[in-house]
């Protein structure tokens, strides 16, 4: 139709123009057209609101963690002698941020004093016997000297691998008012001193063995105690909140975190150091060193929640039916360019 003059405006205003209908009997078209249509609406139903469930409002996990480790291990060496290991000995430090450690294996140097002594490494400079044939520098520090290449080929305390953890989340979900715990509320104390984490026969136990994790990460736990390593423990709350709230739990997952790729192997694994101060008879200050290797275990919680809401449906239905109708667009496009018209 044609366009409006300056003096008949107020014309066009109250004027109303509609497109021109075609009906076109064609198998090719007609198939392509139907073609187009399916497509769109698989997308829009199976992947849109099926797969992303874009029909729902989502809100971000926020989580908090506490650990508590359970355990006794037994050791016999000529640094420390024969002794029993407990939680306090061998979870450092007590708290963690949503981690914890348990040491495995150690480098022990007893007795040291603040005075003077020969240097480990050699050095030139103002020299004193290291040994009957080695001379190295004069050092001021807390000797003897630590000397750290002598690790234990095997993990000192093997049987850490049978101690337990277990592990209290709690999350919420703030915009739609949504608490919960990992500890289900069908599960009472009885049951909690009793049962430890199984896939099949126990998978609301929020109790862990470190061996049984350490091996879901499809890792070995007395090969990694040697120099320990970081290991994840990842807990998934995704949720859908239009299912009722026992649908909601926790899924665990585990995997090692730290790089151990052969080809990159400077500074392997997790250590750190510590030291126990007391004072001799005499009331000379005195320390025994340890340099610290084991399994640190990060939890990683994650998740997202989603439950229904009239604002994205009403997006979502708008954008599938723009999809739907540009087809049409389309197909008037092909039809002038084909001369089927």
């Amino acid at each position: 139709m044609g366009g409006c003059s300056s003096q008949s405006c107020h014309r066009c205003f109250f004027e109303y123009e509609t497109e021109r209908m075609i009906v076109v009997k064609s198998k090719v078209v007609g198939s392509v057209f139907r073609l187009i249509q399916f497509l769109i609406l698989f997308y829009v139903i199976g992947y849109v609101c099926v797969v992303q469930k874009s029909y729902q409002e989502t809100d971000s996990v926020i989580s908090s963690v506490t650990t508590k480790v359970k355990g006794t291990g037994f050791t016999n060496t000529s640094d420390l002698g024969a002794r029993v290991w407990d939680v306090a000995d061998y979870n450092i430090p007590p708290q963690g941020e949503s981690s914890f450690f348990v040491l495995t294996n150690m480098i022990v140097t007893p007795n040291q004093t603040q005075s003077t002594c020969p240097e480990v490494r050699i050095q030139t400079g103002l020299c004193m016997n290291y040994s009957e044939t080695v001379k190295t520098c004069q050092v001021l520090s807390w000797c003897p000297l630590e000397i750290d290449i002598n690790l234990p080929e095997h993990a000192l305390l093997v049987a850490a691998e049978d101690f337990t953890v277990l592990i209290k989340n709690s999350v919420t979900y703030p915009k739609f008012n949504f608490h919960k715990r990992n500890i289900l509320p069908d599960v009472n104390s009885s049951y909690l001193k009793q049962c430890e984490f199984n896939r099949k026969t126990d998978p609301d136990c929020p109790i862990f063995r470190l061996k049984d994790m350490v091996s879901e990460a499809e890792e070995d736990f007395q090969t990694m105690a040697i120099r320990g390593g970081v290991l994840g423990i990842m807990i998934d709350w995704n949720c859908d909140l239009d299912w009722p709230e026992h649908y909601c739990g926790p899924k665990y997952s585990f995997r090692r975190l730290d790089n151990k790729i052969p080809e990159n192997n400077v500074a392997p694994g997790y250590n750190f150091r510590f030291a126990k101060y007391y004072k001799t008879t005499d009331g000379r200050e005195t320390r025994t060193l340890i340099k610290a290797y084991g399994i640190r275990f990060d939890v990683i919680v994650f998740g997202t929640a989603g439950k229904f809401n009239m604002v994205p449906t009403i997006v979502n239905v708008g954008a599938a039916l723009t999809f739907l109708s540009l087809v049409s667009s389309v197909k008037w496009s092909h039809l002038q360019n084909t001369h089927y018209l």
